[in-house]
């Protein structure tokens, strides 16, 4: 009765991976076979693209890796008290304000970067690697509070209790025990924030066009023209871009796993 299972996983998995190896397959095609009828395999596979990826990428990829640590850490250090405040301060209106931050993931982006966009040049901080942090916090901080409060929630307040008796405050229970039991809610909360900042293009687009410091996902449109795309540039650069974020994924999973489902049982 099984047996047709692996099959139609391993057809299905086929399917989902099919657009991750076309996008290697056409970072090894030549520019020279680009206009000749699509092939499963590279005839003649060329490195050119990684060389160009390598030789003129670099600082993007270095500024995207600046604004994607710089939102994790400040997402983390809104996120985590305001979560704290919610699952265990129980403070007047969390069930309010716990709607309001699932409204605003609703929010289209692009409503979010006019309104960015003319705050940002009144305050003259456009073109700006922190405005960058700044603007994909908002879209983070959100999802993130949500589930740490899930995942602090489940914090026994037993143990709270105990540590208020022995002189500890909310402040000395939330960094001493909360936090540490939180481990796996703030290693989600951070990977996600990471995922967002590395592959947003609304944001840098609208408030980093003109920037000193581009991230990788504006530094792509370097290889398209008007009457020209060099498309194993293109794909190289998205191969080489997809590479930290697949190895942060395979690090952190099993942490993800726990972190997502926190807080869905209740002893």
């Amino acid at each position: 009765m099984t047996s047709w299972r692996t099959p139609v996983g391993v057809l299905l998995t086929a399917l989902m991976l099919f657009p991750v190896y076309w996008m290697i397959n056409v970072s090894l095609t030549p520019m020279s076979d680009m206009r000749k009828s699509p092939s499963l395999f590279p005839v003649n596979p060329t490195t050119e693209g990684y060389a160009r990826v390598l030789r003129e990428q670099i600082p993007y990829l270095g500024t995207s890796l600046l604004v994607a640590a710089g939102t994790v850490v400040l997402t983390l250090a809104l996120a985590a008290p305001a979560a704290y405040s919610l699952a265990k301060l129980r403070p007047a209106g969390r069930q309010t304000l716990s709607f309001v931050l699932l409204v605003a993931q609703m929010i289209p982006g692009i409503i979010m970067a006019l309104g960015f966009y003319g705050i940002y040049v009144k305050l003259g901080i456009t073109n700006t690697v922190w405005g960058l942090v700044l603007a994909d916090s908002t879209i983070a901080v959100p999802f993130a509070t949500l589930i740490l409060t899930s995942f602090m929630a489940s914090v026994p307040d037993e143990v709270l209790q105990a540590a208020r008796i022995d002189g500890a405050g909310p402040w000395r229970s939330f960094v001493s025990i909360v936090l540490p039991a939180s481990r796996n809610g703030m290693i989600t909360a951070a990977l996600f924030s990471f995922l967002w900042a590395w592959s947003d293009f609304l944001f840098a687009a609208t408030l980093d066009s003109g920037g000193r410091l581009q991230p990788l996902t504006l530094g792509i449109y370097r290889y398209i023209g008007n009457n020209n795309q060099e498309w194993n540039s293109i794909m190289a650069t998205a191969v080489v871009a997809s590479v930290p974020a697949t190895v942060l994924i395979v690090v952190a999973q099993r942490y993800v796993a726990a972190g997502v489902t926190s807080g869905a049982v209740k002893d």
